[in-house]
């Protein structure tokens, strides 16, 4: 049947992205409608609509300031209802209602309406989340600052004031924070218990977590720091503040410090507050050397999330026994694994593609397949003077793509809440011959997807059948960063992704080396 690509362009017009994603949902859902999107006209978006066979001439005329409506239907007429059933989606989405929820509209309304608040989350278009966080610093709140795009010096200044007043300014791009068992942004659902995590790594706050968790191990708080924290123009101001703050917290016994590599002056900094306390620490400074770092008793350096969470563990808990006893049989088993699989893939199929929601999740399995020498890795975030691939829609031999990278989010939700990107590149891999194994995370809890396995079981299916289709087998490995509490439910979501023919594994460490192994050998 031939199909009819329309496209409507709203020049500088301006939605929330979970707007966008709703309003691209329901069109889908309308007879006659093939496929649909409505996104910002970024280039990563128009190049993901050609892909998808959504791209018409004058969507290529747009500019990125542009929203951008796309359909394919099975008639011209369709397609017109559609734009226009589109259009209207999202003024009702706009407007609201009558008997809607009060929302205020500025920071003063806001504490007129909640006056007792202390903190306050922001999430706004990074060119306003400065002056937002200001307000919200100056009277007296604490703030996540969910938002990213604010400039290296707001943060600085930002981070200095609060340091000054005894305030958290948790960000910019902190997604993750679990302050006194209240989850903000997106978080899971912890039993309370003595390990304090702070961390400039949402997902990496958010797996280590929930290992602690699967372990019978919960935690005090959980801080977000930001990215740039640790970079040596911001010092690693929250890091210290919130390492000092743990230190003399009665509640928290254990401390669990995460990041990508510090900057080495700020690296020692903060060792230098660790050493004040005898508290037991672990340290997981991913891709780090830590090898001549001076050893002291109580503190322990991990090279990945799951090894920090298991040291952490059992410094609560010594009877787990020994993590390396633990790696080493784990790593036997995964080898034994390895081994039945790649006898179901055809000469042909040489790399590995991970499609990541969590970019330190896509961190930490580039830094696994560096150590077993899986190279080279191609990746639009990739480990310090690693490959930057040349176009991110497009994988390159072996291949990580962190989905939740500003190129891809730009008009876009986080693929943590729409999984709409990375169907579309899970079935573009699976095209793909030479594709042996594509990597998952789904992470679960609030904020993210309702059901991401269950959509995403969906898609694998479909990618397999695809391969099927052309002689081929397909591996396909997963983690679930979750727990049993979340909304998600970890069991029943690992339950659906193993129904569809997906390896789950129990981390994002043991799905990296379970994919290492299976392509070790076929360069």
């Amino acid at each position: 049947m031939k199909m009819v690509v329309r496209t409507l362009i709203k020049p500088a017009e301006y939605h929330d992205s979970v707007s966008l994603m709703l309003a691209a949902r329901e069109l889908t859902n309308f007879e006659g409608v093939h496929d649909a999107a409505v996104v910002m006209a970024t280039q990563a978006n128009l190049s993901i609509l050609a892909e998808a066979g959504l791209l018409s001439e004058e969507a290529e005329t747009s500019s990125p300031d542009d929203l951008l409506i796309a359909v394919k239907c099975e008639s011209d007429a369709l397609a017109i209802a559609a734009l226009a059933k589109a259009e209207a989606l999202l003024k009702k989405k706009t407007g609201g209602g009558e008997g809607s929820e009060y929302t205020p509209k500025t920071m003063r309304s806001a504490l007129a309406a909640n006056p007792g608040v202390n903190l306050a989350v922001i999430s706004v278009a990074g060119r306003f989340a400065a002056d937002e966080a200001w307000e919200a610093l100056h009277h007296g709140l604490h703030v996540l600052l969910f938002s990213d795009n604010v400039s290296l010096e707001d943060e600085i200044a930002l981070k200095t004031y609060a340091r000054q007043h005894g305030l958290l300014l948790m960000g910019p791009g902190a997604g993750t924070a679990i302050l006194n068992h209240v989850a903000l942004g997106f978080a899971n659902v912890l039993p309370e218990g003595p390990v304090g995590i702070i961390s400039a790594a949402g997902t990496g706050l958010q797996e280590v977590s929930c290992l602690l968790a699967r372990q019978g191990v919960g935690i005090t708080q959980g801080i977000g720091t930001g990215g740039r924290d640790l970079r040596k123009e911001v010092g690693g101001i929250m890091m210290l503040e919130s390492v000092k703050a743990l230190q003399q917290d009665p509640a928290t016994r254990v401390l669990v410090l995460v990041s990508k590599p510090p900057d080495p002056a700020v690296a020692n900094s903060i060792l230098s507050q660790v050493v004040q306390s005898k508290k037991p620490s672990m340290i997981c400074f991913l891709g780090g050397d830590d090898a001549d770092r001076t050893k002291i008793p109580h503190i322990t350096y991990a090279h990945t999330l799951q090894e920090c969470a298991l040291y952490a563990a059992r410094a609560v808990k010594p009877e787990l026994g020994e993590v390396k006893e633990y790696l080493a049989k784990d790593a036997t088993q995964l080898a034994h694994q390895a081994g039945e699989l790649r006898k179901q893939l055809s000469p042909k199929q040489r790399y590995l593609r991970g499609l990541f929601s969590g970019g330190t999740l896509c961190y930490e399995a580039q830094v696994i397949w560096k150590d077993m020498r899986i190279n080279p890795v191609y990746s639009n975030a990739p480990l310090p003077g690693g490959l930057t691939l040349a176009d991110s829609t497009r994988s390159q031999g072996h291949t990580a793509i962190d989905l939740g990278e500003e190129e891809f989010t730009v008009g876009r939700p986080h693929p943590m809440i729409d999984n709409d990107l990375r169907i579309r590149r899970l079935l573009q891999e699976a095209s793909d011959p030479q594709t042996a194994l594509i990597l998952l995370d789904v992470v679960l809890g609030y904020g993210a997807h309702p059901d991401p396995a269950g959509e995403l079981s969906r898609a694998v299916s479909a990618a397999r059948e695809l391969a099927h289709k052309e002689g081929r087998e397909l591996a396909v490995a997963a983690s679930v960063t979750g727990t049993e509490a979340d909304p998600q439910c970890l069991s029943r979501s690992t339950s659906v992704l193993t129904q569809a023919g997906v390896m789950v594994c129990e981390s994002n460490a043991q799905a990296a080396r379970l994919a290492g192994m299976i392509i070790a050998d076929r360069g």
